[in-house]
């Protein structure tokens, strides 16, 4: 262990009597002292500023994985909290689209509120899917008769249901094909990149990652073939 250096008390003449008195002295702290408190500061300033680049940058960043033109808007509304991305990521999916502010019609039809006879929730958050989800928007567009329809026919919704879910998760790298549903029929994913097609539903934010599902929210709700 290296001492603290004493600082020192010189004596000068008194120029009044001829004595000597203590004379007044400043203590100088040791150069390797001052540097540790300055690397501290600096180390701290930096991490600071790193801190809060990544902050600023995350939404970017959440969407950067992603595909769809919705996904960069999605993100930047949403940058923190169970909507966003990275909330979501964190819990099943069922759970996360009912954090979702864009889902709620799709909430309502998976969770019984629309039509008690059809709850899928526990199956939907057991097991690993890609799930077809479809917004609010699409479903305003389906003529209100239909959304009557479904609150009493359970079959029909239950088929309309399953055919937007597909068995195991597709990442966009491998979403493009023909891919079979819980429903029976299959769906055909076309398209690349943020450009991408499910028949004729168009994927406006998708690669969205659940803890079992991968996500990809459509513009129009998907019909099964009679």
């Amino acid at each position: 262990m290296t001492n603290n250096p004493t600082p020192q008390r010189l004596r000068i003449p008194d120029v009044t009597d001829g004595g000597t008195r203590p004379a007044s002295t400043t203590f100088e702290e040791p150069n390797a002292m001052k540097f540790s408190r300055k690397s501290t500061a600096v180390t701290g300033l930096a991490a600071a500023t790193i801190m809060g680049l990544a902050v600023a940058a995350s939404p970017v960043a959440a969407a950067s994985d992603l595909v769809g033109p919705g996904c960069a808007d999605y993100a930047s509304a949403h940058p923190n909290g169970p909507a966003s991305v990275q909330g979501m990521s964190q819990v099943p999916v069922a759970v996360a689209a009912s954090n979702n502010p864009m889902l709620t019609t799709l909430t309502s039809a998976l969770s019984g509120q629309l039509n008690p006879q059809v709850n899928l929730v526990d199956t939907l958050n057991n097991g690993q899917y890609t799930v077809f989800a479809p917004t609010d928007d699409a479903f305003n567009k389906l003529p209100p008769s239909t959304i009557d329809q479904l609150k009493t026919n359970s079959a029909m919704l239950k088929n309309i249901l399953t055919y937007h879910v597909v068995q195991g998760q597709l990442s966009p790298a491998k979403v493009i094909g023909m891919h079979p549903t819980l429903q029976g029929a299959t769906v055909n994913v076309t398209g690349q990149a943020n450009n991408l097609n499910v028949n004729n539903a168009g994927v406006v934010c998708g690669g969205v990652t659940t803890a079992n599902a991968t996500v990809y929210m459509i513009d129009t709700v998907l019909m099964p073939p009679a």
